[in-house]
C-alpha cells in the first residue's frame, strides 16, 4: 500500500517546539519532492515548507521562515518538519505530501499542491497556553 503517515503533532505552549515526521511506505521517497502543508478549518490549505528531490533546495512560507526546518532522511524513507518558536497562529492540521512531477522552482512546489501524488492523513498541532 502506497501511503504517507505523519506523526509528532500535539499540544505545545507558545515558544515551544515539535518535530513532525512523515514516513513513506510502498514507495521510495528519494525520487519525490516533499511538501508540508497546513490547514485551519474554514481556510484554504497553505504550503509551509517544501524540499526538492534533486538537490534538496528548500522553500519556506514567510510566516515560518527562520522557525521551521524541513529535512529528509532517504535512508529512513522519512521527511521531517522541525518547528521551533511556535505561535498560536501555527495551530492547524499539518499534512505531508510527495510530488513526482518536475516543477521548476521549490516555491512553486509549495503552491501547486494539486500536483502532489500522495498525501498523509494529517496530524494536529495546537499551540496554546
Amino acid at each position: 500500500q502506497l501511503q504517507l503517515v505523519e506523526s509528532g503533532g500535539g499540544l505545545v505552549q507558545p515558544g515551544g517546539s515539535l518535530r513532525l515526521s512523515c514516513v513513506a511506505s510502498g514507495f521510495t521517497l528519494d525520487y519525490y519532492a516533499i511538501g508540508w502543508f497546513r490547514q485551519v478549518p474554514g481556510k484554504e490549505r497553505e504550503g509551509v515548507a517544501c524540499v526538492s528531490s534533486s538537490d534538496d533546495s528548500t522553500y519556506y512560507a514567510d510566516s515560518v521562515k527562520g522557525r521551521f526546518t524541513i529535512s529528509r532522511d532517504n535512508a529512513k524513507n522519512t521527511a521531517y518538519l522541525q518547528m521551533n518558536s511556535l505561535k498560536p497562529d501555527d495551530t492547524a492540521v499539518y499534512y505531508c505530501a510527495a510530488l513526482s512531477r518536475y516543477i521548476t522552482t521549490v516555491q512553486a512546489m509549495c503552491v501547486m499542491m494539486y500536483e502532489y501524488d500522495y498525501w498523509g492523513q494529517g496530524t494536529q498541532v495546537t499551540v496554546s497556553s
